[in-house]
């Protein structure tokens, strides 16, 4: 089989030797964009190289798996500071400057994330130069063995563990911007508005997390590392020395990050529930969301619940502008069975959820999902019995019964291929952020948990694809960053805000057949339904990043098998 051609960083990677392929009308990448929750890009256009091309970058630049290893650093680190400015730079602009914004506010984010910001800055420089004298780019006339990584990193965590106190003080940014959204409307307001702008591409208060998130990436990168290398090597005191003491950084500001994940999680859920007045209280986890089929007296409806510590939520989507789901009911925990009931109600993948005053009836998409959804539920109710005793937090302003005039069958039932039809599907986006999780869940028929969430953080990528949809022949070149879920899409990663976006709950990836006729190495594939999109990694090593990173958000990862190899989770 023909290589992969390297994937250069510049910003616009033209064809060569005379060959271009040409865009067909409209097909252009500044052009109309489909919706996030269907497709990357409309049109399939892009350049195309030759395999003469191919073998001059192959040649080119360095084969070592530990300068693949250090490009992911550049390339991760490229859009982390990209979140950090969407904070200090567009956040600030948009929100800070008005007079509505608390003072408090603005110091705590200025004194907290500026200094990372110009830090930062400066960390992606030097691995931005090593990674130049280690390709032989430019410089070539310094001397000294350029091929490691190690001394950078440990020179630079060094340096963030001086900044350790920032890192410490980010939930008070959290909670800071909480209580000012609370007691301003018009702060409220500004933040709503801000999310809805193209450089919000997740939700806020995600981008405040970032900095505690990166101390794992910079984890994982030089543990892998340090296994790659021989003890004997000259890189490996300076990667092990980095790694200790990031090992140590992030040892110190768990609690404190998963504290603040869960809340920042109960906040971004408040969003998209009607119904609800004090969701975020003191001691209550997110514990697992998505779709699941309620028995009425009207058959099988669609429904999202919302699986806490101490309650069950179910809810239906909403014919509001904002699109959010609306609360019909609640069941608190504490005093909950669950059973299995297909023999009963004849339904597959169903389970009796009976409460102290009421029971529901429930189908799963799948046996996989009845497993989850009865794993988490159980888990819950064990720990209400054992932990809380009767709530005495209700989530609801009152305990409103089931409203019946919305139980019709036809509500909001919309499929995937419904979405891929739709023109207004852009507008609305606007309303109701197209990429939030809980839209995708709903769409999908699927669900999420808060341990998904938690492996999500950790798996983030960012580089260079070649993108190529089922029936086109050219591969077109994008900056693909992976996070929440998603692939985000982008022209080159000097930009500030993704083309379009591909959320891939619900899709498979695997590795195309011979019958597909791709004929190029380290291509992968992702399909749901009649979707089809395949994309080409430079190297053997960032073909298995991709690969892994994707099955983290495509596979969901059972409780069982998730505590198997990781610390108990507080949930």
């Amino acid at each position: 089989m023909m290589s992969c051609p390297r994937l250069s960083d510049s910003p616009n990677q033209g064809a060569v030797n005379g060959q271009r392929r040409g865009l067909a009308p409209g097909q252009s990448l500044d052009g109309p964009q489909p919706s996030p929750l269907t497709s990357p890009l409309l049109n399939d256009g892009g350049c195309t190289r030759t395999d003469d091309e191919d073998e001059v970058r192959r040649k080119r630049f360095p084969t070592d798996k530990a300068y693949f290893i250090a490009k992911e650093l550049l390339t991760t680190e490229r859009t982390y500071l990209k979140d950090l400015e969407v904070i200090t730079m567009s956040f600030q602009n948009s929100v800070g400057k008005d007079e509505a914004t608390p003072e408090s506010l603005r110091n705590s984010i200025s004194s907290n994330f500026e200094p990372l910001h110009k830090f930062h800055t400066s960390f992606l420089r030097e691995v931005e130069q090593r990674l130049a004298l280690w390709e032989g780019r430019s410089n070539a006339h310094i001397k000294g063995d350029y091929q490691r990584i190690g001394d950078v990193m440990l020179k630079n965590i060094q340096g963030i563990k001086q900044m350790t106190v920032h890192l410490q003080r980010h939930s008070e940014v959290l909670l800071e911007l909480e209580r000012a959204c609370r007691a301003s409307r018009r702060v409220e307001a500004l933040c709503r508005d801000f999310e809805l702008q193209k450089v919000c591409y997740l939700p806020l208060n995600v981008f405040l997390l970032r900095p505690l998130h990166r101390l794992m990436h910079y984890k994982q990168i030089l543990e892998r590392l340090c296994k790659h290398y021989p003890p004997t090597h000259q890189d490996f005191r300076d990667s092990r020395a980095a790694l200790a003491d990031v090992s140590e950084m992030v040892a110190q500001l768990h609690c404190p990050m998963i504290k603040m994940e869960n809340f920042q999680k109960l906040l971004e859920l408040k969003k998209d529930l009607v119904g609800i007045d004090n969701l975020a209280i003191p001691g209550r986890e997110f514990i697992r969301l998505g779709c699941l089929s309620k028995l009425s007296g009207k058959g099988l409806q669609q429904r999202m619940f919302f699986l806490f510590n101490d309650v069950l939520l179910y809810t239906s989507r909403g014919m509001t502008t904002a699109n959010q789901f609306k609360v019909h009911g609640q069941l608190p925990l504490y005093g909950m069975t669950i059973r299995e009931s297909e023999d009963e109600w004849g339904v597959p993948h169903s389970f009796t959820l009976s409460g102290q005053r009421s029971s529901v009836v429930v189908a799963a998409s799948s046996v996989s999902e009845m497993e989850k959804w009865m794993e988490d539920i159980k888990m819950a109710i064990d720990l209400a019995e054992k932990c809380n005793g009767p709530s005495s937090n209700p989530v609801l302003a009152g305990s409103p019964q089931e409203n019946k005039s919305s139980e019709d069958p036809t509500l909001d039932q919309e499929s995937e291929d419904d979405l891929s039809a739709s023109r207004t599907s852009l507008q609305r986006q606007e309303a109701h952020r197209g990429n939030t999780t809980v839209h995708v869940c709903w769409h999908r028929n699927t669900s999420v948990s808060m341990l998904d969430f938690s492996i999500a953080v950790e798996n983030q990528l960012s580089g260079n694809l070649l993108r190529k949809f089922k029936n086109s022949n050219g591969w077109q070149k994008l900056w693909v960053v992976f996070t929440n879920f998603s692939l985000f899409f982008y022209k080159t990663y000097q930009d500030d805000y993704p083309l379009a976006s591909l959320p891939l709950l619900g899709y498979s990836v695997t590795i195309p057949s011979e019958n597909e006729n791709i004929h190029k190495d380290y291509v992968f594939k992702l399909h749901f339904k009649s979707h089809v999109y395949y994309f080409r990694s430079e190297s053997e090593y960032t073909f298995e990043r991709w690969m892994e990173v994707i099955r983290s958000a495509t596979s969901s990862t059972s409780r069982t098998r998730f505590l198997s190899r990781k610390e108990p989770h507080p949930y």
